[in-house]
């Protein structure tokens, strides 16, 4: 056996607790088998008698015979929450974001993953350049379910440029592996001007749809440019009109989807609406919003969940005063709703700041790309109010960090103004603004 798993926690009145499991111990098998990841650990698991072989701290290895029902967890984590190492990208896309990054930045930002366990873990996009056909059957063994694919074209040549991987074209067929099983999967594609939209971007979507139903959703969005891109392949940005060109071809083929399919398929990104000064579409246009945190549908769910939860909102004296600061790319939004709910609380005074990323470059104007250092730079000596209102979207997962490396306490201390953090919904951006917590 040569793949040993650290045990890094044993969960109280637990099986493995009973079993004298420790953290430290590490676990060389189960049922006899190797384990590579936390799949195979879970599916191996999922039985009424298994034979678990541990290795003590002192080096004796026990091998503990378990009864438990068939899904009863043992109550285990490992110090490598996947249990194994993560796969990384093998291609030098032209529009890569990691290489549009400055230099001094925490190592976790670097790295590039292209590992179809995470796409069913976390919904990270996959390109399939890095599968092999062991992977490819593990995903339909252990049902792992929708696998997200960064399509970006369905010309294989120009797929082969774009990825900067002469085997990117070969790749697709994994799609039609995947289909044939019977996978789910949603699709991407990043799009850049005049490499693959117009024609280019016609024809991947038209063959995209042969892989309807399993294929569930397509989302398009626009290529993010920083300022760092010197050396890098000559990308241009999009223009107004073109962003109205590429909304033209998403709802055309939204309603050949909808007559032949039933649902809509393929869906813009919301920078693409706000680019070309137009509504978001309404919420039945988004299937769902399979997409979401491909900034998908992002705005126009927000708006129907503070309008709806504003309606239920009584109104009142509440007084408050409080400062939002976004990206530039929802700020008008955040400004209408509230105004909206100023409204009905006609005491509560709430200031929206949209703030310009100067860290990356004005074009990167979402508010999950925002540094400490910028809020902090074009808010200091401000009137910020009771509060500052922070979406968690700007934050490192799990930890108060912001990309700079900037925690939220050091921001808090700097603007000398208490900072709190809300959650996604529209619910939660009211009650943070009213302080009904």
């Amino acid at each position: 056996m040569n793949r040993e798993h650290i045990i890094w926690r044993v969960q109280p009145e637990s099986i493995a607790e009973e079993m004298e499991i420790e953290p430290g111990d590490v676990l060389l098998a189960i049922n006899d088998k190797e384990i590579q990841d936390i799949f195979d650990y879970h599916f191996l698991i999922n039985d009424e008698y298994i034979v678990v072989l541990i290795r003590k701290k002192d080096g004796e290895e026990w091998e503990l015979e378990i009864e438990k029902d068939y899904n009863e967890d043992l109550g285990i984590e490992f110090e490598n929450g996947l249990m194994d190492d993560y796969k990384s990208c093998r291609n030098h896309c032209i529009f890569c974001f990691i290489d549009q990054m400055p230099g001094g930045m925490r190592d976790t930002l670097y790295f590039k993953d292209d590992d179809s366990r995470l796409s069913f873990l976390q919904g990270n996009y996959i390109t399939l350049t890095n599968m092999e056909q062991k992977d490819l059957d593990r995903i339909v063994q252990y049902h792992l379910e929708p696998v997200n694919v960064s399509v970006h074209t369905m010309n294989g040549e120009l797929r082969c440029k774009m990825l900067n991987n002469r085997f990117a074209g070969d790749a697709l067929k994994k799609l039609e592996y995947l289909h044939d099983k019977g996978v789910e999967m949603n699709g991407q594609i990043v799009l850049c001007k005049d490499i693959n939209d117009g024609e280019e971007l016609e024809y991947s979507i038209g063959k995209l749809t042969e892989y309807i139903p399993h294929m569930k959703s397509l989302s398009i969005v626009p290529v993010g440019l920083t300022k760092y891109r010197e050396g890098l392949y000559p990308l241009k940005p999009f223009t107004k009109e073109d962003a109205t060109e590429v909304i033209s071809v998403i709802h055309k083929w939204q309603q050949y989807c909808m007559e032949r399919f039933g649902i809509h398929f393929v869906h813009g990104g919301d920078e693409w609406y706000l680019l070309a000064g137009m509504d978001m579409p309404p919420e039945e246009n988004y299937d769902g919003y399979l997409q979401l945190e491909n900034g998908v549908g992002m705005m126009r769910l927000l708006e129907n969940e503070f309008l709806e939860a504003l309606k239920n909102c009584p109104g009142g004296n509440t007084r408050r005063k409080v400062t939002i600061a976004t990206g530039k790319l929802s700020a008008p939004l955040i400004s209408r709703l509230s105004r909206k709910l100023q409204k009905k609380y006609p005491n509560a005074e709430v200031c929206v700041e949209g703030i310009r990323n100067d860290f990356f470059g004005e074009m990167i104007t979402v508010s999950g790309l925002l540094t400490g250092g910028d809020i902090l730079a074009q808010l200091k000596g401000k009137d910020l109010g009771e509060e500052l209102l922070l979406s968690c979207s700007m934050l490192k997962s799990g930890e108060e960090v912001f990309l700079d490396d900037m925690t939220v306490e050091e921001l808090k201390n700097a603007l000398h103004v208490p900072v709190y953090i809300v959650k996604s919904s529209g619910q939660d951006l009211i009650n943070a603004i009213l302080d009904y917590r």
